[in-house]
């Protein structure tokens, strides 16, 4: 390996590189993939059943939306599963708790006759919420993981295998070998 005048090799250290991916313990991974899979199938229930669930709030002029989150469900259920670092989807998650919540909110008004309906919903997304707040959280504070990828740094190199001044009239002190082979016009001039 080249070095430098001071004897070092220039600065060409390993180092490695970090990459987006996080190393959280591993209940968190758990919590993360469990909320992938919980996505999934509420998401599946809430296009199949959307009507059914706007009509057991109180608000079945609320089916369609219903449907739309849960097509935003299944699209962050695989976020979360289908990648190597679920943090953005879990806070994803959490965004979209605070949508349903407002939009089960009006779901409380004393005219509503299945009121309780929507006291019981919004409870269940309070405790959801928790969750993915905690897992998000836990997800954002884990250290981020080492990746595999080595990168050299050459900024210190000069290319030459010496310092320059130690190189300096080389040139003029080389003389070609003369037993080189190969075609007469490849040979190395000579004077003589």
């Amino acid at each position: 390996m080249a070095r430098d005048s001071d004897g070092s090799d220039g600065g060409a250290l390993r180092r490695i590189a970090p990459d987006s991916r996080r190393r959280p313990d591993p209940a968190t991974e758990g919590l993360a993939q469990g909320l992938g899979w919980f996505s999934l199938g509420l998401g599946a229930a809430e296009i199949v059943a959307g009507a059914s669930i706007a009509r057991w709030l109180g608000k079945p002029e609320l089916a369609p939306v219903i449907r739309a989150y849960g097509v935003r469900e299944i699209v962050t259920g695989v976020g979360i599963l289908g990648t190597t670092d679920p943090t953005p989807w879990i806070w994803g998650r959490v965004g979209g708790d605070a949508v349903d919540i407002a939009t089960v909110l009006p779901a409380l008004e004393e005219s509503n006759p299945r009121r309780g309906n929507a006291i019981v919903a919004l409870m269940a997304l309070a405790g959801a919420t928790a969750l993915d707040a905690v897992c998000a959280r836990n997800l954002s504070q884990a250290p981020l993981r080492p990746s595999r990828r080595i990168r050299r740094d050459y900024r210190r190199r000069s290319g030459f295998p010496e310092p320059p001044e130690a190189m300096r009239g080389r040139a003029s002190d080389f003389e070609p070998p003369m037993d080189i082979v190969g075609p007469q016009a490849m040979r190395a001039w000579t004077s003589a």
